[in-house]
């Protein structure tokens, strides 16, 4: 049974999008799913079930951070049998070469956290988003006509704009990951899909560029990012 969700069994569909933020779950809902119900409002938490072209998909929050993913897909995965989710979240780019707006599909996630020993035992810095799921995402991108970079991000316990000394953390990011951006939920996505056997991908959408000083709004964050989510509702149709 689970303690966060209201949802009852049946309400929460096999494919799940998660943005961080409740606010951003309930535009999506309102904005392109059609006949969407509140299906969870636990700790303001809010998910909602509706159609996309035909398709029944679940829109639910996060919330900020590897532990509240963590929970959130742990429960739906185990106990809604979802198979399939994939974050729709913001990113703060490290390189010149991601503009503001520009899509990130995360291939890989690295982190300085102990998510993955805490949860298994396992040390473990580095998980993988599901093959499958991204290539989907690709295929829909190129068919779409939507710019979508591939990349590896790492995945912080602090938001990078409130480090002391941001720059050290970049400097001890491992060279050979490749790391080009952060934010602060897809390794605890990817391990705990790995986990339980499931799959999950992460697309993300640069909000805040480090190397070029450049930010969105607050408001802009909110409702600046359709087409990554149009890029996954387009994906999910497939799934």
């Amino acid at each position: 049974m689970a303690i966060h969700n209201e949802a009852k069994k049946g309400e929460i569909a096999k494919v799940v999008l998660m943005p961080g933020d409740p606010l951003r779950a309930k535009y999506i809902a309102e904005n392109f799913l059609e006949e969407a119900k509140l299906i969870n409002r636990t700790r303001n938490m809010f998910g909602f079930t509706g159609t996309y072209k035909g398709k029944e998909i679940t829109v639910m929050a996060s919330g900020m951070g590897m532990p509240s993913m963590g929970i959130y897909s742990y429960e739906l995965y185990q106990f809604y049998d979802v198979e399939s989710i994939i974050r729709i979240g913001s990113c703060g780019s490290y390189v010149e070469d991601l503009d503001l707006l520009d899509i990130v599909l995360v291939n890989e996630s690295y982190t300085t956290g102990n998510f993955a020993e805490n949860m298994s035992g396992e040390k473990c810095d580095t998980v993988l988003a599901s093959r499958d799921l991204n290539e989907r995402i690709e295929e829909t991108a190129k068919e779409q006509n939507m710019k979508c970079v591939k990349t590896n991000v790492a995945c912080t316990e602090c938001f990078d704009a409130y480090m002391i000394h941001p720059e050290e953390y970049v400097k001890r990011l491992p060279k050979n990951k490749n790391i080009t951006c952060s934010e602060m939920e897809a390794f605890a996505l990817f391990y705990t899909a790995k986990m339980v056997g499931k799959k999950a991908a992460c697309l993300l959408t640069v909000v805040d560029s480090n190397c070029k000083k450049e930010e969105l709004t607050t408001e802009q964050r909110e409702k600046s990012l359709n087409d990554m989510i149009k890029l996954a509702l387009e994906t999910a149709v497939k799934i």
